[in-house]
């Protein structure tokens, strides 16, 4: 099958359902719900309190996800080379850490680089950074020879009720060239403010990954939003523009 990071570079781009607006007490239900509708990737979003202004979850709920689907774990911390190892040792497939909130970035994109899955060490674990609207994209540069996955902000983290900032399109196309000529395989996606009404557009502007959780779990059935969700992700991806 290959690892993750083979898999999702093909046949994209996907939707990874964020799960903080779901039912966390029927976690396991809402779980079964997005694998029954097609979803392949669930998005966990970790917040301290200090890196962003709420605090969400850690590890053991990340472990309760007793799941097929693949574990996008999202961590807006302070510090995340102290915290990386306990999530992946929770089964995270992918594991996002933020440029801003790491003194030595590298070094946090070394120690998961020496991670095994807990899931299937055959998996491999995708190594990612995101980045806030306001940063340079140059902050990328030094690190792409080490990630496989660079997560483009379109909201300032840790807020709700943002909407996608119109910079982000531009942003999007210059991450697409950074990695365009580093030659390696490196995933791109986008977080933040996708809805129902613009989730083609965002599918549309050349990511693999595109991160969306209040237009799936907004109080209507899940399973039915699921699938609208991938519809129109689809139908964004038959317009891409060329990367």
């Amino acid at each position: 099958m290959g690892t993750i990071l083979d898999r999702l570079l093909t046949g994209g781009p996907r939707l990874t359902a964020g799960m903080l607006t779901a039912d966390l007490l029927h976690l396991g239900d809402e779980l079964g719900v997005l694998a029954d509708a097609g979803v392949e990737l669930v998005h966990v979003d970790v917040m301290d309190g200090v890196f962003c202004p709420q605090f969400t979850l850690g590890p053991p709920v990340v472990k309760a996800m007793r799941t097929p689907l693949l574990k996008d774990v999202h961590l807006m911390v302070q510090d995340p080379l102290a915290k990386v190892d306990a999530f992946v040792a929770a089964g995270a497939d992918l594991v996002t850490f933020h440029l801003e909130g790491a003194a030595q970035p590298l070094r946090v994109l070394q120690q998961l680089e020496h991670a095994s899955n807990a899931n299937d060490p055959a998996r491999g674990i995708i190594k990612g950074v995101g980045i806030n609207p306001s940063t340079p994209l140059e902050a990328l540069e030094p690190l792409l020879d080490a990630l496989d996955y660079v997560l483009v902000l379109a909201i300032n983290p840790g807020w709700s009720g943002q909407h996608f900032l119109p910079g982000t399109v531009r942003r999007l196309e210059r991450c697409r060239r950074l990695i365009e000529a580093s030659g390696r395989p490196i995933l791109l996606g986008v977080d933040g403010g996708v809805t129902r009404e613009n989730a083609a557009y965002a599918a549309s502007l050349g990511v693999d990954i595109v991160v969306s959780g209040s237009a799936i779990f907004d109080g209507t059935p899940a399973g039915p939003n699921a699938r609208a969700m991938l519809d129109t992700i689809a139908t964004g991806a038959r317009t891409a523009v060329p990367a």
